[in-house]
């Protein structure tokens, strides 16, 4: 009979992965390398497409950028408004 622990790190639950990480970098550089090429790809491909949708895509814009970058039609971060001197 052999004498070894089965209470390692797999039987923990526990992921065996390098100190540094490297392999979990490399993966996600892979990824990386591999969604780019995809968009390259798909713009390639369907630029017709895109070329069509883009003076919708201008218009949408400024809606969109009128709410999310003003902070909504709230406008509760104007300050300054009141005249504090006055109060006195």
């Amino acid at each position: 009979m052999s004498n070894h622990d089965h209470a390692g790190a797999h039987h923990r639950g526990e992921l065996a992965t390098p100190a540094d990480g490297k392999a979990n970098r490399r993966t996600w550089w892979v990824f990386g390398g591999f969604a780019a090429i995809a968009l390259v790809l798909l713009v390639v491909e369907h630029r017709a497409h895109l070329l069509g949708w883009l003076p919708w895509l201008f218009l949408i814009a400024c809606p969109l950028m009128h709410l999310f970058m003003h902070g909504g039609h709230g406008h509760g971060g104007h300050g300054g408004h009141t005249d504090r001197g006055a109060e006195k």
